[in-house]
């Protein structure tokens, strides 16, 4: 990077998710960078969970977010995480906000999908009204068919909807 030059790195997937939640772990880590990076070998970390248990966490390399919903401004919305030994000035760590993470599931809609999405609905992180507009408006910036999306941001606020406590519906 050129001198004062930061690096941006965003995370999404079940990585954001633990991230924010602090439930399901995640193999591999989804993440896009805001400079071009050239990576020689696999980025992967061998660690034991609290059970003990061996692990691999590791960088998707076939991650990219231009294909799947996304609103304009989710990286600019996104949080920054700060990680020990990572210097902020080279490296900014961040991930999307649970709005737009939210969103990304939408476009492939899988059943992890759909666990994620009530998840971060559970927690009280995003609500059915918040995940309709932020969609609707990520849909602007689409082409093709928008019809399954549609319906699958139909379907995930009525699972929201479903998801909150009687109070807040």
């Amino acid at each position: 990077l050129a001198k004062g030059q930061t690096d941006e790195r965003y995370l999404a997937g079940g990585a954001a998710l633990h991230l924010l939640t602090g439930a399901r772990v995640s193999e591999d880590v989804d993440a896009v960078f805001s400079k071009r990076v050239l990576l020689n070998e696999e980025i992967e970390v061998s660690y034991r969970d609290p059970d003990g248990r061996a692990r691999l966490l590791y960088l998707d390399r076939n991650y990219n977010d231009t294909l799947g919903l996304l609103h304009e401004s989710a990286h600019k919305d996104s949080q920054p995480v700060a990680f020990p030994g990572i210097d902020k000035k080279l490296i900014d760590v961040r991930v999307l906000s649970p709005i737009d993470l939210a969103v990304s599931k939408l476009s492939r809609f899988s059943d992890q999908d759909r666990e994620d999405i009530l998840l971060l609905a559970r927690e009280g992180l995003i609500d059915p009204a918040s995940l309709r507009k932020r969609a609707e408006q990520a849909l602007g910036g689409c082409v093709g068919d928008l019809n399954s999306v549609r319906n699958s941001i139909d379907i995930a606020c009525r699972l929201i909807e479903s998801a909150q406590p009687p109070g807040r519906r």
